[in-house]
C-alpha cells in the first residue's frame, strides 16, 4: 500500500513539473508565427504562473484524499464494489477532450480561427460527454443499491469522482469564456493565451483522472476500490 501511494504522489509531482515546464517555456516558441502575441507578453507570465499555483494546490488536494483512502483501505471491513463498464469509455472521452485542446493550441498559434473553433467545440462536447458518463455511472450504482453510505468503498468512489467532476466543471467555465472570445474575434494574443491555459488545465485533468482510474480498478497494486466484477 505504501509503495502504491508513494507511486501516486510521485506521479502527481511529475505531472506538476511537466505542466510548469509547458507553462513557462513551451508557449514562447511560436512568437515568429503570430507576431501580434508580443502585445500580451507582460500579462502572460502572471496568468500562467497563477494556473500553475492552482494546479499545485489541486494536486495536493487529490494526494490528501488518496492518503485518507490508503489509511481506510487497511481496515478489515473494506469491501470493493463492482466495476462500472462505462469508466473506460469516460476515460476515452476525457482523453479525446485533452487531444482536442492541444489541437486548439496548434490552431491558435497559427491564427487559424476555423480550426480553433472546431477544436474548442470538440473539446467541450467530449468534456460534457465525460461528465454525462460519470453521472450515468452514479445512476447505475444508485439503482444497484450502492449508495454513498453503503460502504467505505462507495463513499470514496463518489468522493473521487465528484471532486474530479467539479474540477472539470470549473474548466468548462474557462472553456466557455475562451469560446466566447474566439467567436467575438478577440485579438490573437488573448485568444492564444486562453487556448494554452485551457489546454494545460485539460492535460492536468486527464493525468489526474488516469491516476484516479488506477486507484479505482488496479487490483494488482492492492489499491482497487472496484472489483473485477462488472456492473
Amino acid at each position: 500500500m505504501t509503495i502504491g501511494l508513494s507511486f501516486f504522489a510521485l506521479m502527481m509531482a511529475v505531472i506538476v513539473w511537466w505542466l510548469v515546464r509547458q507553462t513557462l517555456v513551451e508557449p514562447w516558441r511560436a512568437e515568429v508565427v503570430v507576431p501580434e502575441v508580443r502585445v500580451g507578453l507582460t500579462a502572460r507570465p502572471t496568468a500562467k504562473v497563477a494556473l500553475w499555483v492552482f494546479l499545485g494546490v489541486a494536486s495536493s488536494l487529490f494526494v490528501l484524499f488518496a492518503s485518507a483512502y490508503a489509511m481506510r483501505l487497511d481496515l478489515a471491513d473494506w469491501s470493493p464494489i463492482p466495476r462500472p463498464r462505462l469508466l473506460l469509455l469516460n476515460t476515452a472521452f476525457l482523453a479525446g477532450a485533452s487531444i482536442a485542446m492541444e489541437w486548439t493550441v496548434f490552431a491558435a498559434r497559427r491564427a487559424d480561427t476555423s480550426k480553433l473553433r472546431r477544436g474548442l467545440a470538440a473539446s467541450g462536447l467530449l468534456s460534457f460527454a465525460f461528465l454525462a458518463g460519470q453521472l450515468l455511472v452514479w445512476k447505475q450504482y444508485h439503482e444497484a443499491g450502492f449508495l454513498l453510505a453503503s460502504s467505505a468503498a462507495t463513499a470514496f468512489f463518489y468522493l473521487f469522482t465528484a471532486v474530479h467532476g467539479l474540477h472539470v466543471l470549473g474548466g468548462l467555465v474557462a472553456w466557455a469564456r475562451a469560446s466566447r472570445r474566439v467567436w467575438r474575434g478577440t485579438d490573437p494574443a488573448r485568444t492564444r493565451l486562453a487556448a494554452e491555459l485551457c489546454a494545460t488545465y485539460w492535460h492536468f485533468l486527464l493525468a489526474v483522472w488516469v491516476l484516479l482510474y488506477a486507484l479505482l480498478v488496479s487490483e494488482d497494486l492492492g489499491l482497487a476500490i472496484c472489483s473485477s466484477t462488472p456492473i
